[in-house]
């Protein structure tokens, strides 16, 4: 829907990240302009708190920013929720060095609190919300706009261009760069909202969760949640370590980028910052103005330009017009039909879940792949790219190998649920079709582990990391075919 701005909105630079989720009027007797967030879990540079910050300074009323956190989300575990939470106590922090009051709740035995932003909102004179196009967000924002007697507006905060201002009718990642690129200096540079009004510190319907001495460890252990996926030294939580692996990038990764980002055996091929960014605790902008300044010749700029922008950004891109962009039906209609054509065939490399889950199979490169994944919570880019690859012949046909390839990114990475993720899995299933028609595959291309084992030391990197200790973790009857469809948390 893409119905007027209120006051406020209307002349501001970022109104195209901007969309209007229903017709109400702003309620008359609201007390505060409610800020809810799912997933941009930072204070600064963040879209969704400077709309809610302009629209309560046009009204005159405060803003309100809440974060709230259940147990029954699809896959909540200690990595999961020890890294939500870091975020939210620093978002709080933040919040409140910008003058604004920020509340948060931990869903928990003792402490249910039903219908939590529906009951603030029936305070709110507006809802701002999080434009978000995967995962619960999309379903849950559409479900506060349909119930809320105040106006819902939908802001994007993941992306440095709104994709709003660059049409609906790109068909290709050429199409999509041809107006991307041109658009992005516009939008490097923004100017944050100040609050006009005290922040608010009226009544609530709830007593909020106090997160600032809070000791996450000890909540976490008590939460009825998946215990058996830990927490990942790799990728500590927070906005610290956000930042600090952003100066990492700068001064460590950034200076050889082009030449060793597709190296997995290289520890500073990678920038690591996709944990980051899919919790929004970076924003895209941040990231880019660091580049910019960044000692690193040209050449590896640009390549990550074009890993931040060019890909991050057409995924999402892709997202928002997909109805359900986590389900095998996006995949490119030739794949799909090249794939059924060869579900019959023998498929000598079957691999049980439990042996795929704990990266035990007969394949060592795939197993140093999904150990990543197991313990670290995150996998290098160029393994993915096998790991996608070798799961529709390690499983019994290809519907079965997206959902186990959505599974495992999904329950174990911090950047699964994400629109690029989906995106790259999706990519890995298609890709550029093959010239000639193999097993199993039909045309779709495979990919091999030369590019790594060939590396100097590659073999033995490779052992290495197949044989990595890792948690064992709990495994279900089956891989969840749809798990976002088959509960819908109370918000």
């Amino acid at each position: 829907m893409r119905a007027s701005l209120p006051a406020g909105l209307q002349d501001w630079k970022e109104a195209p990240r901007v969309r209007t989720l229903n017709d109400r009027a702003p309620n008359a007797k609201g007390r505060y302009v409610l800020c809810w967030l799912q997933q941009a879990l930072r204070a600064r540079d963040n879209p969704v708190i400077d709309a809610s910050v302009l629209l309560g300074n046009a009204l005159g009323l405060p803003v309100l920013v809440y974060h709230g956190v259940r147990e029954d989300y699809p896959y909540a575990s200690d990595r999961l929720h020890h890294f939500i939470l870091a975020a939210s106590r620093d978002l709080g922090a933040g919040c409140r060095s910008r003058g604004l009051a920020c509340v948060q709740h931990v869903d928990r035995a003792g402490s249910r609190e039903k219908g939590l932003v529906h009951r603030l909102g029936a305070d709110a004179a507006a809802i701002m919300l999080e434009d978000q196009p995967t995962f619960v967000a999309r379903w849950q924002s559409d479900r506060v706009a349909a119930r809320a007697a105040a106006p819902v507006y939908a802001v994007e905060a993941a992306c440095l261009v709104p994709p709003a201002v660059l049409g609906d009718d790109i068909r290709g990642r050429s199409g999509f760069l041809r107006r991307h690129e041109p658009e992005r200096s516009n939008w490097v540079e923004t100017e944050e909202a100040v609050p006009e009004q005290p922040a608010y510190a009226g009544t609530l319907p709830f007593s909020p969760d106090l997160l600032d001495n809070c000791d996450l460890d000890a909540l976490v252990t008590g939460l009825a949640i998946d215990h058996t996926v830990p927490v990942s030294d790799m990728h500590p939580a927070g906005r610290g370590a956000a930042e600090e692996r952003l100066r990492r990038l700068v001064t460590e990764v950034l200076p050889s980028y082009a030449s060793a980002r597709n190296d997995a055996t290289q520890p500073d091929g990678a920038s690591g910052l996709s944990p980051y960014l899919h919790f929004g605790v970076l924003g895209p902008r941040e990231v880019m103005a660091a580049v910019a300044a960044a000692d690193a010749g040209s050449r590896h700029k640009a390549k990550f330009a074009d890993e931040l922008l060019g890909w991050r950004e057409w995924f999402h891109y892709q997202a928002r017009a997909l109805p359900a962009p986590e389900r095998y039906d996006r995949v490119a209609g030739w794949a799909v039909d090249t794939l059924a054509d060869h579900a019959v065939d023998p498929r000598p490399d079957l691999e049980t879940l439990i042996a795929m889950l704990h990266g035990e199979t007969r394949d060592e490169t795939w197993n140093a792949c999904q150990k990543q994944f197991l313990v670290d919570g995150w996998m290098h880019n160029n393994l993915r790219m096998y790991w996608g690859k070798r799961i529709i012949a390690m499983t019994p046909s290809p519907e079965v190998a997206w959902s186990t390839a959505c599974y495992l990114n999904d329950r174990l990475s911090f950047d699964g649920r994400d629109p690029s993720t989906y995106g790259n899995i999706a990519a890995m299933f298609a890709g550029s079709p093959s010239d000639r028609e193999r097993p199993i595959y039909g045309r779709v291309s495979t990919r091999g582990d030369g590019s790594t084992r060939r590396r100097d030391g590659g073999d033995e990197w490779l052992a290495a990391a197949a044989s990595r200790p890792a948690p064992r973790v709990s495994v279900p009857a089956k891989v969840p075919v749809d798990p976002y469809l088959t509960g819908e948390p109370t918000i």
